[in-house]
């Protein structure tokens, strides 16, 4: 059993956070979904993160045209690549043909990071869906850029999805080796793998993919040095069929398995028959010797709904349950504010990291369906701020508009929008962290009627929409923006509604009785309320408020 050093470690988590702030990733076959629909999940979660739907409109350009490069994280100038004669629109990260790219950043080895670079991660994901139509074509797309302009950040996961196949890939950067002033590492060594039908993938900010098929290129792609790069760098000295991709440019520590691989442990837990019992010390950081698979397959298909809440998940009834210790609180809060570690006398802590998080700017779960057009069949569900207590709405591909609660300029980090949804969900969700236990149970019933609501009614909309296709494919598109728009903001009024429902019930501490749908009153006419009810706290928080406090709060016996 391999132990880890914790205090060390405390070091590289705190760098890791601060620069990646840690998304996850869950990628669905079409064979592993209840519909026949490929899926990605993504939660991009940063505590810096300002959550809103982008748009890019389909375009042409003249020969000649550049196209000024961002970084994503930090929105800072790096420089100008060639434009593409011809884009494709893009909402949110699904492009007009269905495909789909999400990321979680792994980090990797520092040196390989290229700061000279002008491509990436973020623009690698945004360009990519301007220029390619399908998983494999983002594949060669990715790789043709940093080849070309070098890539300038850490080690990255994508999942990139088709309506036909979804892949995982793992890039990481080559470093700088400068002869004659021109860096001759410029680009990145990757690995893509195709996840077989009727499996599901899954990655949180480790890399995960290990020895793979050197000659099966319907299944998997790498670049070509990806193992002769290693070895010239000391990472690996084996022969190739042994050559293990995360273990040379991202080798496991204590922080990649009780804090990434971990989320990874959870869902899989979930969704297989007999569950993962046997990974559990890895899982736990206990033993990195027994590495879970890249892919797993469920023990039955999963529906949209199910795979939505997965991305709800804190861990409970696992062994890292954060509602049953006194962090919790007195109301069983399944979160633990950041940092990450702590220490007492010496000695560090964790705070465990599940899927659902609080930081989490904008989530979604992607579903691209062979059997519609591609102006019909791409759905990105969409949403802001923590997964836990927050809702996806239905926003179809080939949208060309973005609802005002999500747009881009309404609001930001450090300005209230009140129409922003971002500023909204926050408002409801922090409300929530008071009194978890009781408030939030309120809100996943909305959640619930919600989300079913809208997945019950896209069959309907489909069938409309591809009526209006056949005719007319622009009448199909409008059809559909509008509705996007549309749903969107009814999910906004509905939380304006919810958001003062839980104030005027949980206000003071108190719980407002209710009746037929109506809080109580007292029948007398002067709207009094009925006596409400006084919840107090959990077992767990009186037992440690009374043992903390001696004979100070003790009631004497007269």
């Amino acid at each position: 059993m391999k132990k880890f050093f914790i205090p060390l470690l405390f070091i590289i988590l705190s760098l890791y956070y601060t620069e990646t702030d840690a998304c996850t990733n869950i990628l669905v076959s079409k064979g592993a979904s209840a519909d026949g629909s490929t899926m990605v999940t993504y939660s991009a979660d940063s505590h810096q993160l300002y959550g809103c739907l982008y748009f890019r409109p389909a375009q042409k350009f003249g020969a000649g045209a550049m196209l000024p490069v961002y970084e994503w994280d930090t929105g800072r100038y790096i420089g100008e690549i060639k434009q593409a004669r011809e884009t494709y629109s893009v909402i949110g990260n699904m492009n007009e043909h269905q495909l789909c790219i999400a990321e979680s950043t792994f980090g990797g080895r520092e040196e390989l990071i290229d700061p000279k670079g002008l491509i990436d991660y973020g623009s690698l994901i945004y360009i990519t869906l301007q220029r390619a139509r399908t998983a494999r074509e983002a594949i060669a797309v990715m790789n043709d850029l940093v080849t070309e302009y070098g890539y300038c950040s850490g080690g990255e996961s994508f999942s990139i999805a088709d309506p036909n196949e979804v892949w995982h890939m793992e890039m990481v950067g080559k470093g700088v080796r400068t002869v004659n002033g021109e860096n001759t590492n410029k680009g990145a060594v990757w690995v893509a793998l195709r996840i077989p039908d009727g499996y599901i993938s899954m990655h949180a900010n480790q890399a995960r993919i290990t020895t793979f098929p050197l000659n099966d290129p319907e299944n998997c792609i790498y670049s070509p040095d990806v193992i002769s790069f290693a070895r010239e760098r000391g990472f690996f000295n084996g022969p190739d069929n042994e050559f293990s991709f995360a273990d040379a440019y991202a080798p496991l520590n204590f922080s990649a398995l009780r804090s990434c691989e971990a989320r990874v442990w959870c869902t899989f837990n979930r969704i297989t028959d007999g569950g993962m019992a046997e990974f559990i010390d890895y899982a736990m950081g206990y033993d990195s010797s027994k590495r879970m698979p890249l892919f797993v397959k469920p023990s039955h298909k999963l529906s949209l709904k199910e795979v939505m809440w997965l991305m709800r998940d804190h861990f409970e009834d696992t062994p890292m349950d954060m509602r049953n210790d006194i962090g919790a609180g007195g109301h069983n809060m399944p979160y633990r504010w950041r940092p990450m570690f702590f220490e007492v006398d010496g000695q560090e802590y964790l705070n465990e990291r599940a899927v659902a998080t609080q930081q989490t700017g904008f989530w979604f779960v992607s579903q691209s369906r062979n059997w519609l057009p591609d102006a019909v069949g791409g759905i990105l569900w969409f949403g802001v701020d923590d997964a836990g207590t927050s809702c996806l709405t239905p926003i179809y591909s080939s949208s060309t508009q973005v609802p005002e609660c999500f747009r881009e300029g309404n609001g930001h980090m450090t300005e209230y929008s009140p129409t922003s949804a971002f500023w909204l969900f926050n408002r409801v969700t922090n409300f929530a962290y008071m009194r978890y236990d009781l408030i939030s149970a309120d809100i996943i019933k909305v959640i619930h009627r919600t989300e079913n609501k809208n997945i019950a009614e896209i069959e309907t909309i489909d069938k409309n929409a591809l009526d209006l296709y056949k005719k007319n494919p622009k009448k199909a598109v409008d059809f559909l923006t509008d509705f996007s728009v549309n749903r969107a903001q009814q999910m906004f009024s509905e939380w304006e509604d919810l958001d003062k429902y839980l104030l005027v019930k949980y206000m003071d501490g108190n719980v407002k009785k209710e009746k037929y749908g109506k809080f109580e009153d007292n029948g007398n006419g002067r709207n009094i309320p009925a006596m409400p009810d006084f919840p107090g706290y959990n077992e767990t928080w009186k037992k440690a408020v009374a043992g903390s406090t001696g004979d100070k709060l003790k009631v004497p016996q007269m």
